[in-house]
């Protein structure tokens, strides 16, 4: 009986310290995680989706760049500040143009990378059925280029566009074309649509359709064709035959190239061609067209010769210094690089990694000032869709390899050349 309760101390002790090592190393684990999570959050995930491979690869290493680019700025300008300095980190998706993979990349980037915001996807198919997927898991989707209609015509709350609609550059081509005629005495009468038949070249026609009408114009040719046609003559003949006064083309890089050496083969000659961005303002198509491009119009988003505000020249010089093919900003990348900063801008105002906060965030932001006011119009706000407020398109003219900005008026740099002179007395 006597040894039985030194026992019983004994067996107290040991109960003791073993309760005090459960105490410390559930407190150790408790700081290790701890630790580690703060580690983790100095690091926002921010997914991307672009196409990376295939036929629009060179189109989404361009975005690429302009994307790290904004990124690396804002990490070495000290990160998000309300968010005590986390650094944004870009988690890009390959989408490979494809609307079904651009869905399923959508989910993986929310669901096993914990992405708090998605930036994309260019081609509009691509956001169109990639923000439904950021809609059903509530997690704020930018998008800075895709133009067609119904993106931020669905009621979706989390969806946000910067450019302007795929409609309304139907209205601004048909205006500019008006203006022209009106500026020169060589009014055009007869109009021709040539497309790549996706979703971005559909809402291109179809606003065509809309406002030719209104300005006097018939249309004389409404064609379609199929995404990395071989042969372009068939097309080209058909625009040949049509004796058109205006060509309006909406292409991507690889058709753009294409089809601009067929009509310069063919000796097509209207009054003047009219791109409509995308593959007629990427760097590579000048690089492959050269001279062929001189005259060529094209509606595009933005350029590098727009003084609207210094940070157009500050960041352009600073960006063509960086980037290792010593590029210039085109309006794709200007605006990825902007809505960069639209994100940058939500995330401060947000002080959260709470994406139905971030959405909020961007459902306030109004931006007056900063690099994001490379976008050439003021305040970058957002209606109750989520479409920008105010979003405008200009017209360029190519002189001499360069991109120059001719209408609308008050904000050009350069009187255009109208009507274009014919191949033949080119030289």
């Amino acid at each position: 009986m006597r040894g039985e309760f030194p026992s019983k101390i004994l067996f107290l002790r040991r109960r003791k310290m073993k309760t005090i090592g459960i105490i410390l190393l559930t407190f150790f684990c408790v700081f290790y995680y701890g630790l580690g999570l703060t580690y983790a959050q100095q690091e926002v995930k921010v997914g991307v989706l672009i196409p990376l491979s295939g036929g629009l690869a060179v189109i989404g290493e361009n975005l690429q760049m302009a994307h790290d680019f904004a990124v690396k700025e804002i990490n070495e300008a000290g990160g998000i500040k309300s968010l005590n300095g986390a650094k944004i980190k870009l988690i890009y998706a390959d989408t490979r143009g494809d609307s079904k993979i651009g869905m399923s990349e959508a989910e993986r980037l929310i669901l096993r990378e914990g992405v708090v915001a998605i930036v994309g996807a260019f081609q509009s198919s691509v956001s169109y059925t990639s923000t439904e997927v950021a809609e059903k898991y509530q997690v704020p989707y930018l998008v800075p280029n895709s133009l067609m209609d119904a993106i931020t015509e669905r009621g979706f709350k989390y969806t946000f566009r910067v450019e302007r609609k795929g409609s309304l550059w139907a209205k601004d081509q048909i205006d500019f074309i008006a203006d022209m005629g009106k500026a020169t005495g060589k009014s055009a009468k007869t109009i021709g649509v040539v497309y790549e038949n996706t979703d971005m070249g559909q809402a291109i026609a179809k606003g065509i359709r809309k406002w030719a009408p209104e300005k006097g114009l018939t249309i004389g040719l409404d064609e379609g064709y199929p995404p990395k046609t071989s042969d372009m003559t068939p097309v080209v003949l058909k625009m040949k035959r049509a004796n058109l006064d205006i060509v309006i083309l909406n292409s991507y890089t690889s058709d753009a190239i294409l089809l601009i050496r067929t009509i310069a083969d063919q000796r097509v000659n209207p009054v003047a061609f009219l791109g409509s961005s995308s593959g007629y303002s990427d760097p590579s198509f000048i690089k492959e067209v050269g001279k062929l491009a001189e005259y060529f119009f094209d509606l595009t988003e933005w350029t590098t010769d727009l003084k609207h505000s210094p940070f157009v020249q500050q960041k352009n010089v600073a960006y063509k210094k960086w980037n290792k093919d010593n590029r210039d900003f085109n309006g794709g990348a200007a605006f990825c690089y902007a809505s960069t900063y639209i994100l940058y801008e939500a995330l401060e105002k947000a002080a959260s990694y709470d994406p139905k906060k971030i959405r909020d965030a961007f459902a306030a932001i109004k931006i007056t000032k900063g690099p994001a006011m490379m976008i050439p119009w003021t305040p970058i706000e957002f209606d109750a869709e989520g479409q920008a407020k105010g979003a405008r398109m200009l017209v360029v003219q190519y002189r001499d390899g360069q991109r120059k900005s001719v209408w609308p008026a008050e904000i050009s740099s350069t009187k255009p050349v109208w009507p274009v002179p014919k191949w033949e007395e080119r030289k």
